[in-house]
C-alpha cells in the first residue's frame, strides 16, 4: 500500500493533502453506494445474514475490499444491529420482524483509501417512539458536521451533537466514539459525541475523520455481550446510529459518504 503524505500534529493526527480528497471520495461513494442498494433487501422475513451476503458480493463487484472481513477476527462484510443493539451487531440467522429498525455499516478500501459509513433502515411498519429516536440522530449528526472546520475544535463537534440529543431527552453513547482514517481503518483523533466546547485538538484543512453518534432511547450505557463485538443498551432501550466520514476544506468539510440516491435517511426524505 502507498504510504499516506502529509504531515502529523502534534496529536497524531495525519493531514492529508489536497489530491487525497479525491481517493476518500471515491471509497465513500462506493460505501454509501451500497448502502443505498441493500436498501430494497431490508424487509420482515430476511435475514441479517442474507443482508450481509449481498453486501459482501457488491463490495467485490465494485472492485473493492471489504475493511471488516478479518479485522481482529471478524468474519462479515457488514455490522447489523438490529433495536437495542447499539453497534458490531454481527449478522447471522436473525429474522428482521415488523417494525424492527436496525443499523448498516460498512466500511470497504478502494485504491488503498478507506470508505465507512452507517444509517438507519426500518422494517415494515415504523412506531412514533422509534421514527422520533431516528429523526433525532440524524439530525445530531448533521449538527455535528456542522462544526467541522478549521479553527473549531473536536470538542464543539461533541457538544453540539451532546446538547441536541439531551434536549430531546435521549442518551449519548460515551463508550463508542468517531475516528480517524484514511489510508488506514482506524487512526487519531477518537472524536467523542459529548463533550466541552474549545476542548480537544484543532481541527484543521486536512484532516479525515469519521461522526458517527450513537443515540438511545433511554439512558445511554451500553454492555457488550459475551461475543466480544455486540455492544447493547444496559436498560434494554432502541438506540440508533448515523455516520459520515468526512474531511475539513479550507472554510468547512466535504461529507466523503452522501448517499448518490439521497437515500440517508430511512424515509428517504
Amino acid at each position: 500500500m502507498e504510504e499516506a503524505r502529509g504531515r502529523v500534529t502534534k496529536d497524531g493526527i495525519r493531514i492529508y493533502e489536497a489530491a487525497d480528497f479525491d481517493g476518500m471520495q471515491a471509497a465513500g461513494h462506493c460505501a454509501a453506494r451500497i448502502l443505498d442498494e441493500v436498501a430494497a433487501l431490508v424487509e420482515p422475513g430476511v435475514t441479517t445474514g442474507t443482508l450481509d451476503d449481498f453486501i459482501r458480493n457488491r463490495v467485490t463487484e465494485l472492485g473493492a475490499t471489504s475493511a471488516t472481513i478479518g479485522y481482529r477476527g471478524y468474519k462479515h462484510a457488514s455490522c447489523i444491529s438490529v433495536n437495542h443493539v447499539v453497534c458490531h451487531g454481527i449478522p447471522g440467522d436473525k429474522v428482521l420482524k415488523d417494525g424492527d429498525i436496525l443499523n448498516i455499516d460498512v466500511t470497504v478500501i478502494l485504491d488503498g483509501w478507506f470508505g465507512d459509513t452507517s444509517r438507519m433502515y426500518v422494517a415494515g411498519n415504523l412506531s412514533r417512539k422509534a421514527e422520533r429516536l431516528i429523526q433525532v440522530t440524524h439530525d445530531a449528526l448533521m449538527i455535528g458536521i456542522e462544526q467541522v472546520r478549521p479553527g473549531n475544535t473536536f470538542g464543539d463537534i461533541g457538544f453540539a451533537i451532546q446538547q441536541y440529543v439531551e434536549g430531546h431527552r435521549m442518551g449519548v453513547v460515551r463508550d463508542f466514539c468517531g475516528h480517524g482514517l484514511g489510508r488506514v481503518f482506524h487512526a487519531p483523533p477518537n472524536v467523542l459525541h459529548y463533550g466541552r466546547k474549545g476542548s480537544g485538538p484543532m481541527l484543521e484543512e486536512g484532516m479525515f475523520f469519521t461522526i458517527e453518534p450513537m443515540v438511545n432511547l433511554g439512558r445511554p450505557e451500553t454492555k457488550v455481550l459475551a461475543d466480544d463485538w455486540t455492544a447493547v443498551t444496559r436498560d434494554k432501550s432502541l438506540s440508533a446510529q448515523f455516520e459520515h466520514s468526512v474531511g475539513v476544506t479550507s472554510d468547512g468539510c466535504e461529507i466523503f459518504t452522501l448517499s448518490p440516491a439521497n437515500r440517508f435517511h430511512p424515509t428517504w426524505g
